[in-house]
């Protein structure tokens, strides 16, 4: 079996339809049901129905993005994948340790639940929001961004794309100064807050007593994160990672390239789209397969061959 890696789209990857194509398992509905009670909000009529402002909100979309992308990594698992390495993009994070064991489903969810009620509060505490930049590298963005306020480099997610976080004044006046520097698109993102960024310090505060005191096992596979590119399996390790994501920035940039470093040949996007596989094509010798699209058969005939 080819060398690969199972990765985990976050939020922005949520649409309207997103659990009518997943793979059939027996404690899906249960695992949804705990997700509406838990989050007082009826998540699967939102998922189906829409609109799409409300599936966009942080509550919403942060538990069925969870279970979809768990949904499809369990079910890769059950069909003889054996990933040389997880990796999750935001909250995608949380579906690979789930995957790999470090917690529950259930667990994890509950986990989920919080992080986005918290992330939500702090998001109307602080508001603010999100936009991809197109053309221009980390590095002169950066340059740019160290003369205004209240914005930040939130994702380096491949050669030529970042996302910035911060206030809607300090979106603004970046849009204005990248776009004149040169960028080709700033394109805001339908996301209700400015993530990974000191705007969710409260709720970094909040949850960090929650991770500390989460129950937590060895990962079973190489875990990549978000804000250290390095693999873990031990739990003290992938609890402060954890921790320090919320208001730290998103290197996937790094993330690919050591996964490339240390001989994965095969990407495979577990969770609703194709936006994974899309940045992972910027990364040479990385194949890219989304499972939703190509369905299980497909996948594991790519890494069988």
């Amino acid at each position: 079996m080819r060398r690969h890696a199972l990765v985990f789209p976050g939020q922005g990857s949520q649409r309207i339809g997103m659990l009518e194509r997943l793979p059939a398992i027996e404690s899906f509905e249960r695992l949804v049901d705990a997700a509406e009670a838990l989050s007082g909000l009826p998540l699967a009529r939102i998922a189906t129905e829409g609109p799409a402002d409300r599936l966009a909100d942080t509550r919403v979309a942060q538990p069925l993005l969870y279970l979809c992308d768990w949904a499809w990594g369990v079910t890769l698992l059950s069909e003889g994948a054996e990933p040389a390495a997880l990796a999750g993009h935001s909250l995608g994070e949380y579906a690979a340790l789930a995957v790999g064991g470090v917690v529950s489903p259930e667990a994890g969810l509950e986990l989920v639940i919080e992080r986005s009620r918290l992330m939500s509060a702090a998001a109307t505490e602080k508001p603010g929001g999100m936009a991809a930049v197109l053309g221009m590298e980390r590095a002169m963005a950066l340059d740019l961004l160290s003369s205004l306020d209240g914005v930040w480099v939130a994702n380096d997610n491949s050669p030529g794309q970042i996302v910035i976080s911060g206030t809607h004044q300090g979106i603004e006046a970046a849009t204005s100064a990248l776009m004149s520097a040169g960028a080709r698109k700033v394109v805001p993102l339908q996301v209700s807050g400015g993530f990974h960024s000191p705007l969710m310090s409260a709720a970094q505060d909040s949850f960090a007593q929650i991770l500390r005191d989460a129950d937590m096992r060895p990962s079973a596979y190489p875990l990549y994160q978000n804000t250290d590119p390095a693999p873990a399996t031990s739990p003290d390790v992938i609890r402060k990672r954890l921790i320090d994501q919320l208001v730290r920035p998103v290197r996937w940039t790094e993330t690919m390239e050591a996964l490339v470093s240390d001989g994965v040949e095969v990407l495979v996007e577990c969770g609703p789209g194709a936006v994974l596989c899309g940045l992972a094509r910027r990364f040479d010798g990385l194949e890219s397969v989304d499972v939703e699209d190509g369905g299980i058969s497909s996948v594991m005939g790519v890494l069988r061959s």
